[in-house]
């Protein structure tokens, strides 16, 4: 059988259930660490309940996929996770789904492999958003879940340092409402308010704008040119606040 042939019988194999997003839809990918607790405990053992080296790393493999080729608006990464807001006008590989998991999901293992040193390996989703307020309330359940994520994680590692089972620290601290997690951290020394923003919000990545000086060899005289870099913020706001973050970083506000 020709080439030609085959390549037209078998490749519909592989794109017949190729999904594309619609138009005007604002897409959210979401990446999380598979395995990473044996990978942060284990083969590599970072602080717990949080480790600057760690924090580090999620960052630097953050920053790779903001300059990985698509256009990104913002970038938020917290524990395991990171999430990217791509630009609306977005349309590399014709908006094709799987396109953007799969590369995401292994620039993002790349990168995070090689900043360690070992194997680190993301899994990708796509969140398909119809509307800026879904977009800002993404953002907004994302940075609440680090919030809940981070008082749960200090109580448990508190417990255990104490000298309690895993079974034992996961069953006291799930039965605690969050009152009596912080009055648990408090007792211990621990105020979890004035904890480092970024493990109880995350980080957020973002572009901004700065002004260069040169020199046009033309005029002969000093010019100013505007340019762009990647901002990393550890202490991001919260609440409406935060929501209006969102909006202006789309421009709605």
């Amino acid at each position: 059988m020709k080439f030609d042939d085959l390549d037209t019988r078998l490749r519909v194999f592989e794109t017949a259930h190729d999904h594309c997003a619609l138009p005007g839809l604002y897409l959210v990918a979401r990446l999380d660490g598979r395995g990473f607790t044996r990978l942060t405990k284990e083969v590599h053992v970072f602080e717990a309940p949080f480790d600057e080296r760690m924090r580090d790393l999620m960052i630097h493999t953050t920053q790779q996929l903001l300059t990985s080729g698509f256009r990104m608006v913002y970038g938020y990464t917290q524990s395991d996770e990171i999430s990217l807001l791509l630009h609306p006008q977005e349309h590399s590989f014709g908006r094709k789904l799987r396109k953007y998991t799969s590369l995401l999901a292994g620039e993002a293992s790349a990168a995070f492999s090689l900043a360690l040193g070992s194997p680190g390996i993301f899994d990708c989703r796509i969140s398909q958003l119809p509307r800026v307020l879904d977009v800002v309330d993404y953002f907004r359940w994302r940075q609440e879940d680090a919030g809940r994520n981070s008082l749960n994680a200090h109580c448990y590692w508190l417990l255990r340092k104490q000298g309690q089972s895993v079974a034992e620290a996961t069953a006291q601290v799930k039965g605690l409402r969050s009152a009596a997690k912080h009055d648990l951290l408090f007792n211990a020394g621990i105020n979890f308010n004035i904890l480092p923003s970024w493990q109880k919000r995350g980080a957020g990545l973002y572009w901004t704008e700065y002004r260069k000086p040169g020199f046009n060899p033309v005029s002969q005289q000093p010019v100013e040119t505007t340019r762009h870099q990647l901002c990393v913020d550890t202490e991001l706001p919260l609440g409406d606040a935060y929501s209006n973050f969102i909006r202006t970083l789309l421009g709605e506000v």
